[in-house]
């Protein structure tokens, strides 16, 4: 990409969109168009069409999508698998018809299956069942690497996916009824030493292990792969690194400065027992993350005690 490329930004009021947005600022990119929820309704086939004649990008990063935990999947299952099968099929579609020279969409790690062997590398994907608790999004999100490949292969389109391990950071979501592990336990330690609880319930038995990226690291990660991964296919995109739900909390618990006793409610479901993804392919590019997880978790609540007003949703 050049610095005067026409590069488009879709989702760009979310986490991860705000997040790629700062990121080309950084480095210089002088023309920048994001786009946020507001400006298209990206269901409907007719409006994305009509936005990406408009704007006729050089280059596009997907950050679309209706996101959420394993609650919110869960609740909303129909609405989960067709939003973001219609966000994807509408954006790459439309890509394709005015000349987007690469896009790039963002997927998830919640594509592998349940019992992928560990660390996941890219050729676990569809050899084996999804887990349950999170296969809506999972079933969008592989068919938008199915898209991508396809793009690829019948019109040679230079269209990739990037699969991130679980994201945190600046402008996450703290709503406690449909927000990941990660701000669902700030905002329930915060609230707890607020209201000066006794203890603080987290859900399932806290022995999953995962994988986090903080957001910015991620950004700084599209921006190396739609440079340098030529494809086809996707890349994992994560730090290597994985710690317990249980270690985690108590990490959280820390930072916010809950002293009182943490209790698990093991009637919850756990999800996935283990998730740590191969970002090898990625690595030997030239690519590592810069922010460990204490810092990462550091500077997110101090993002959060800074924005609570406006970010829980």
């Amino acid at each position: 990409m050049e610095k005067t490329s026409k590069i488009l930004v879709t989702g760009s009021r979310g986490m991860v969109g705000s997040a790629v947005i700062r990121a080309l600022n950084r480095k210089g990119y002088e023309n920048i168009i994001a786009i946020a929820r507001a400006d298209a309704d990206l269901t409907n086939q007719y409006d994305t069409l009509s936005l990406l004649k408009k704007i006729k990008p050089d280059y596009m990063i997907i950050g679309s999508a209706r996101v959420g935990g394993i609650g919110a999947n869960s609740t909303y299952p129909a609405q989960f698998l067709y939003d973001n099968l219609m966000i994807q099929s509408n954006l790459i579609h439309s890509a394709y018809q005015v000349g987007v020279k690469k896009l790039l969409s963002l997927g998830s790690s919640c594509i592998y299956p349940k019992f992928a062997s560990q660390p996941i590398e890219e050729e676990e994907l569809l050899t084996g069942l999804l887990e349950p608790t999170n296969e809506p999004y999972a079933l969008a999100k592989i068919i938008g690497i199915k898209l991508c490949d396809y793009y690829f292969r019948e019109y040679g389109c230079q269209y990739i996916s990037a699969m991130p391990c679980n994201l945190y950071g600046y402008g996450d979501n703290f709503n406690l009824e449909n927000s990941h592990v990660i701000p669902a336990l700030m905002q329930k330690f915060h609230d707890a030493v607020e209201e000066n609880r006794p203890s603080v319930t987290c859900l399932g038995s806290g022995s999953p292990l995962r994988e986090f990226l903080f957001v910015d690291d991620l950004a700084d990660a599209l921006l190396f792969i739609i440079k340098k991964f030529k494809g086809p296919g996707f890349l994992n995109v994560g730090t290597g690194s994985e710690v317990t739900i249980k270690v985690l909390a108590e990490a959280i618990a820390d930072i916010t400065g809950f002293k009182n006793e943490i209790l698990w409610d093991n009637t919850k479901p756990d999800g996935t027992p283990r998730k740590v993804l191969n970002s090898t392919k990625l690595h030997e590019l030239g690519w590592e993350h810069k922010n460990n997880l204490e810092d990462g978790l550091k500077k997110t609540y101090d993002w959060f005690l800074k924005n609570q007003n406006v970010y829980r949703k």
